[in-house]
This record gives C-alpha cells, sequence and structure tokens, in this order.
C-alpha cells in the first residue's frame, strides 16, 4: 500500500505531525500479521484434518469482505479493525505452500516454488502501482469519479480491486482448484464399515469423489502431534523463514517510507505514483529473473548456499539507504540516485531467492501428514516476525529522525545487525533439504 502513509497523515491520530506518520502506518501494516500469527497454525491443522480446499475458500472470502471494509474505514481504528480481520481469515499463505509441495515431488519441486515468489512478485508489482495510481481517483480523474462519494473515501478504489480480485480467486478455487490432501475426505453423512468410497487419484493431483475416504481404509487418520515437529530438520528452516519475513518486510516498509518522506525529513519525497511504479519494477524484476534462474542456481550453487548468499544482499540494501539520501539532501534526485535505486532493485531479486530455498526445506517435512501443520507452524513464526518488522522498522526510522541518531541514519545500522545476527540460521541448514 504506498498510499499508505498518505492515508495516516490525513487521520486525526497524527495531529498534522508528519514525524509520527511512521508509527502509526507500521503499526497498522504490522497488525496483519499479528492477527495471522495467532490463527494461521490452527488454519494450518484444520487443512491438514478438513483438506485444503475449504480453508483457502474462507480465506479469500474474509480477504474480500475486510479490504471493502478497510476502503470504507474513516477512522484510524477502522483500518485497526479491518486489517484485523484480514489476518485473523487468511490462513492461505501457508496452505497453498502446501497445495504446492503436495503437486509436485523430487523432481520438479525446485521448478515449483520458483514459481511461487514469481506470483508473489507479480503482486509486488501491480499491487503498489495499483494502490498509487487508484488512491485518491478525484484528483487523478476528476471528471470520471466527480461523486461526493469519492472525495469522502479517497482510498476506497484501490480496496475495491483487491476485493474483486479476492472475489475472483475464491471463485477460481471453487470451480477448479481439485483438493490435494492425500486421504482428504468430504462426507455427507458418516460410512458405516464397507460403505465407503475409496479415494480417487486422478490426473496429476487428487480428485476425489462425492463422498471419499482415505485410500485403503476406512478409517481417517488424524494430524501428526505438534510435538513430532519440534526436530532441528523442521525447526532451523522455520527460523529461516521467519529471518527471512522480518528482513523483507521491514525493508519493504522502510522503502515505502523512505520514498515518500520529504528529504528534509530522512528519504526523497516522491508522490505517491512514482513510489509506487519503482515499487512495481522491484516486483517484475525479481518475479521473471527467479521464475528463469531459480532452479538452474539451485542445481549450480546448492540450495543452501544460494540462500546464505540471497540473506547477506539485505546488509547491501540497508547499507544503501543512507548513500542514497546524502546524495538527494545535497544534489537532489540526481542519476546517481536513480543508479543506486537501480542497485537496490538487483539486491531485492537475490534476496527473495531465500524464500523458494526456505520452502523446499520447508516442504521436505518429515512426516507428510504434518505438511499443513509444518507450514502453518512456519507461517506462525514468519507472521510474528512480520508483525515485529514493519512497527521495528518504521518506529526505529521515525524516531532516529526525530532525534537525529546518528544523523538519522541509526535505523539502517540496527537492521544490518539483525542480518548479520541471523545469518548464523542460515549455516545450521543441511546441505539439501531433506537430509
Amino acid at each position: 500500500m504506498p498510499y499508505i502513509n498518505q492515508l495516516v497523515s490525513e487521520l486525526d491520530i497524527v495531529g498534522g505531525d508528519a514525524r509520527k506518520v511512521g508509527y502509526y502506518a507500521g503499526l497498522i501494516q504490522s497488525l496483519f500479521y499479528v492477527t495471522q500469527a495467532l490463527t494461521v497454525l490452527h488454519w494450518g491443522r484444520v487443512s491438514d484434518r478438513v483438506g485444503r480446499k475449504p480453508v483457502l475458500l474462507l480465506g479469500t472470502f474474509g480477504l474480500c469482505l475486510s479490504m471493502t471494509c478497510f476502503g470504507l474505514s474513516r477512522t484510524f481504528w477502522g483500518l485497526v479493525l479491518s486489517r484485523c480481520i484480514t489476518g485473523a481469515l487468511n490462513g492461505n499463505i501457508g496452505i497453498t505452500k502446501s497445495v504446492m509441495g503436495e503437486l509436485t515431488d523430487e523432481t520438479n519441486r525446485a521448478q515449483g516454488f520458483a514459481l511461487w515468489p514469481m506470483t508473489w512478485s507479480f503482486g509486488n508489482m501491480f499491487g503498489p502501482a495499483l494502490g498509487g495510481f487508484l488512491s485518491r481517483p478525484q484528483d487523478h480523474f476528476p471528471r470520471l469519479f466527480a461523486a461526493s462519494f469519492w472525495g469522502d473515501y479517497p482510498y476506497f478504489l484501490p480496496s475495491l480491486v483487491v476485493a474483486m480480485f479476492a472475489a475472483f480467486a475464491f471463485m477460481m478455487i471453487l470451480l477448479f482448484l481439485n483438493e490435494t490432501l492425500p486421504g482428504a475426505v468430504l462426507y455427507k453423512s458418516r460410512p458405516t464399515m464397507g460403505d465407503g468410497e475409496e479415494t480417487s487419484r486422478g490426473g496429476d493431483y487428487g480428485t476425489t469423489s462425492e463422498t471419499y475416504g482415505p485410500s485403503g481404509s476406512n478409517e481417517l487418520d488424524g494430524p501428526a502431534p505438534l510435538r513430532s515437529l519440534l526436530v532441528p530438520k523442521v525447526l532451523v528452516p522455520i527460523a529461516c523463514y521467519a529471518s527471512f519475513a522480518i528482513l523483507q518486510v521491514a525493508l519493504i516498509a522502510l522503502q515505502a517510507l523512505f520514498y515518500s518522506t520529504p528529504i528534509e525529513h530522512g528519504g526523497l519525497g516522491f508522490t505517491p505514483a512514482t513510489s509506487g511504479i519503482w515499487m512495481s519494477c522491484q516486483g517484475a524484476a525479481s518475479g521473471i529473473i527467479q521464475a528463469f534462474f531459480f532452479a538452474p542456481l539451485t542445481s549450480k550453487l546448492g540450495v543452501k548456499t544460494l540462500y546464505r548468499i540471497s540473506h547477506g544482499a539485505y546488509t547491501l540494501s540497508f547499507g544503501l539507504f543512507p548513500i542514497i539520501h546524502m546524495i538527494a539532501w545535497r544534489s537532489g534526485i540526481v542519476w546517481s540516485v536513480w543508479a543506486l535505486l537501480a542497485c537496490q532493485l538487483f539486491l531485492f531479486v537475490v534476496q527473495n531467492m531465500s524464500l523458494p530455498c526456505v520452502l523446499l526445506y520447508l516442504n521436505a517435512a518429515p512426516n507428510p501428514k504434518a505438511l499443513g501443520a509444518v507450514n502453518g507452524l512456519s507461517q506462525t513464526t514468519a507472521s510474528t516476525a512480520r508483525a515485529i518488522g514493519p512497527a521495528l522498522a518504521t518506529s526505529m526510522f521515525a524516531y532516529s529522525v526525530e532525534h537525529n541518531l546518528l544523523g538519522g541514519y541509526a535505523v539502517y545500522l540496527v537492521m544490518i545487525a539483525l542480518t548479520l545476527a541471523t545469518s548464523r540460521f542460515g549455516v545450521m541448514l543441511p546441505v539439501e533439504p531433506g537430509k
């Protein structure tokens, strides 16, 4: 949401003080991850029992509802409530990883998970652009959006577009996604001994009859106990995922704040449209490059080595922020600023390769029946990290600028230190997933 800082600045809660925007913008962005962290493990466990599809449908419905509410909110607490609803009803991010793991095997899993960050990156590409261009439509398209409604709710249009995408995803899942959970059952009524129909496996993944049970069994095996997941083979990749999550979301939150904040307050003073376009370029570059180069790089370097390289790239990204600002402070937005922003864009592509690396480790779960729980547990940890990341980064940005700590650049030193500290988890990974 490239417009989040502008939205918050127009609320009464900041009292017209631009230096406080970072605190409240970070809180709004973090609340999604707080509520997701509290519920995503539950959704993962539910999906291990009832199947992936029902939980995915609930998640997309929740996103549609909450984004509509977000666009219609005119107070800080209304925004808070709608973001909490989004997180609480959305277990999809963990469950879709389970679906991907069940659709692939050892021969094509790297290629499959290379598509995961590509779709994420395309969201990062189109999302900021849509948010930047569609916010305040009366300013951009005064004839088309002349009604007073668009002046009263200047950020409803981008929220409505997201809600429509969620509704479209709901229909695609409902109509075209077959259940992938091995042995998943849907009962119209509980079958008696011998009258249940077995699961049929057809096509490339699980297709099911209207009433079906686990293949070769008349009893539904429950999910594996959580204690069976508390082993290094699972916990170390989860720690790596949490490291990626907190650094990635902190970087993105800092970028949005850095781009929109005036130069005299530590940023670059970009408009929401300019911020959205640049962040969209990052998403496009990351998605396209990973789709073509991730699998070859894992074959050449190995998953562990690629993860460690991509994780280390965060050090350089955070280090570029103060250099970019010092140039902008002295000379304005000159060509060297754009050149360094392009370097950050390249580093963003490298950093994002750590995500599919971690997913390969997580989906080499020791117990296939626990795949939903593994991804739920990992997403709980990652969501907790993502809840901390935006609030930590944006609040430290605001505090550093307000109190002129290290010239206003203390936040970047802290993030570099965090990157170096969490690099230890990458050392602890096995050489290859599942080993």
